[in-house]
């Protein structure tokens, strides 16, 4: 589990394809010093578990689940950095809102520009993952936890403040760009409870 606040950025050094599944090295954080292997890591969203490190690398592994649900968004992995948080510890403050890191889905942006001090971001996503968002909800884009400003239809608009634009990567990305999207968990129970009733 986690919070949706992103620690670090890092940059991917490099990948290779397995059978039916994908193995990934990215840059290890100096800030990372109590990772063992098992760990997990929210890398742009979706929760990797490490299953090597020394100190200038991570080692994780995509099953093919997470690279069908990714297919998308990880062409963007070797041109943008990526977002990085570690999981939380029991009694640790949540300032952002409680993050799976288990992707609903990839949302396309449609929106991505500066407005004076602050940057305004939308994506647009499927119906059946749009249902799970609602206005002043909690939405989590490539693993940064983000207030809704405003929906409509299948169309997601936040604000970024300054701080998040110097944390996270989420500036770099442009419009048609693909990001990971995962809504509140506690929504979709919600939703998918009343449906079964």
């Amino acid at each position: 589990m986690f919070s949706g606040i992103v620690e670090t950025t890092t940059t991917l050094i490099r990948t290779e394809k397995m059978n039916q599944a994908s193995r990934l090295w990215v840059k290890r954080p100096p800030s990372f010093n109590d990772i063992k292997i098992g760990d997990s890591i929210c890398v742009n969203g979706a929760c990797l578990t490490v299953e090597a490190f020394d100190q200038n690398e991570m080692q994780f592994c995509l099953g093919l689940e997470t690279l069908t649900l990714l297919e998308k968004s990880l062409t963007y992995w070797e041109k943008v950095p990526l977002n990085l948080e570690r999981s939380l510890k029991f009694g640790d403050r949540v300032h952002g809102h409680l993050v799976t890191g288990h992707v609903d889905a990839p949302a396309k942006i449609i929106l991505s520009q500066a407005n004076g001090d602050v940057w305004d971001l939308a994506v647009e996503t499927t119906p059946e993952t749009a249902k799970y968002f609602w206005h002043k909800g909690s939405a989590c884009v490539n693993g940064v936890s983000l207030t809704i400003n405003k929906i409509e239809n299948n169309q997601i608009f936040f604000c970024l403040i300054p701080e998040t634009l110097k944390v996270t990567n989420l500036q770099y990305y442009k419009k048609n760009d693909y990001v990971n999207l995962e809504s509140d968990y506690l929504a979709k129970a919600y939703i998918r409870s009343q449906g079964a009733q």
